[in-house]
C-alpha cells in the first residue's frame, strides 16, 4: 500500500502573507490518517496554530523537516524502535525545531528515556485543551511534562541521588550564577529575575547559557531538577529584595506598575 506524500497546509502561505501575526507552525507525523485528522481539526479552531506538513512514516518525518519551516514537530513515539535516538537526529538536523513526542499511553520508561531530548512528552489520551497548551508553551520555549512525568523524573533523580557520586566533577557557580539561578528555583521567570539582581533580559539570558553549560543540563526544568538532586543552591539562600519602584511619572507609570506586578507573580508550579 502506497504511503500518503508528506502534505502542507494549502492556505497556511496566504495567511501568513496577509499579515495576521505569527503562527506557530507544526508539523504533524503520525502514522495513524484518523489521529492526524483529529488534531487538524483541534488546530483549525486555534488562531495561533497552523498545521504545515504532515506525515505518517519516520522516512516522510525527516522530508517535512528538511522541506518545511515549522516550529514545532509533534512526533508519534511508535514511529520509531527508539524514539529519543530520532528526536536527537532530528534536532541535530534542525537545531532549531522543538519536538513533542506523542506516546501511546502514560509510559514511565519512556517518559525518562525522553526527558532529556524532546521538548515535550505527552500521550495520545491528552485532552484538547492540554495539547493545545503544550504546543504554545513548547513553541514558546519552555518544555512541557505532565504532572505524572514530572513525578516519575523527580523519583529518578531522588533514587539517582541515593546512589554512591559518580565521576560528575563538582561545579562551582559564581555568586551571580548562584542568585540567577536560585531565582529559576523559585518558578521565576527572567524578567522578574532581572528586576531582583538589576540587570536585563538578556544577561539573566547569557548567565542561564553559562549555568546550562557548566551543570550539563538543558533548559529550566532540568536545572531545576538538578538543583533539587545536587543541591546546588542553598535553600536559605537570600534572594536580592525588588528595587523600589521610581515615583510614578506620566512616562514611566505603566512600566512601574508591570515591574510591581511581576515581582509579586512567581509561578507555583515549582516543584517540592
Amino acid at each position: 500500500m502506497a504511503s500518503i506524500p508528506v502534505s502542507v497546509e494549502e492556505d497556511y502561505g496566504a495567511r501568513e502573507e496577509g499579515g495576521q501575526g505569527h503562527f506557530i507552525r507544526v508539523i504533524v507525523a503520525d502514522s495513524q490518517a484518523i489521529f492526524r485528522a483529529g488534531l487538524r481539526k483541534i488546530f483549525a479552531l486555534e488562531d495561533d496554530i497552523r498545521v504545515v506538513g504532515q506525515a505518517e512514516t519516520l522516512a516522510q518525518t525527516v522530508s517535512a523537516v528538511k522541506k518545511f519551516s515549522a516550529d514545532v514537530l509533534l512526533l508519534e513515539s511508535a514511529m520509531a524502535a527508539s524514539p529519543a535516538e530520532v528526536v536527537a537526529d532530528l534536532l541535530r538536523q534542525a537545531p532549531q525545531l522543538r519536538i513533542v513526542v506523542v506516546t501511546p499511553t502514560s509510559d514511565e520508561e519512556l517518559t525518562l528515556e525522553l526527558f532529556r531530548r524532546a521538548h515535550g512528552i505527552l500521550s495520545r489520551e491528552v485532552e484538547p485543551e492540554l495539547l493545545v497548551d503544550c504546543l504554545r508553551k513548547v513553541a514558546g520555549g519552555e518544555s512541557w511534562l505532565d504532572s505524572q512525568g514530572i513525578h516519575w523524573v523527580l523519583e529518578a533523580y531522588r533514587n539517582q541521588n541515593t546512589r554512591p557520586a559518580g565521576a560528575r566533577p563538582k561545579v562551582q557557580l559564581t555568586p551571580k550564577e548562584t542568585v540567577i539561578v536560585s531565582c529559576v528555583t523559585q518558578g521565576m521567570k527572567n524578567k522578574e529575575i532581572a528586576l531582583r539582581v538589576g540587570t536585563t533580559e538578556q544577561v539573566v539570558k547569557n548567565y542561564l547559557r553559562k549555568v546550562y553549560d557548566k551543570l550539563g543540563v538543558a533548559d529550566r526544568l532540568e536545572l531545576a531538577l538538578y538543583c533539587l538532586s545536587h543541591r546546588v543552591v542553598d535553600a536559605n539562600a537570600k534572594v536580592p529584595a525588588v528595587p523600589a519602584a521610581p515615583a510614578v511619572s506620566p512616562e514611566n507609570g505603566n512600566a512601574s506598575a508591570a515591574a510591581v506586578a511581576a515581582s509579586g507573580s512567581s509561578s507555583t508550579g515549582k516543584p517540592s
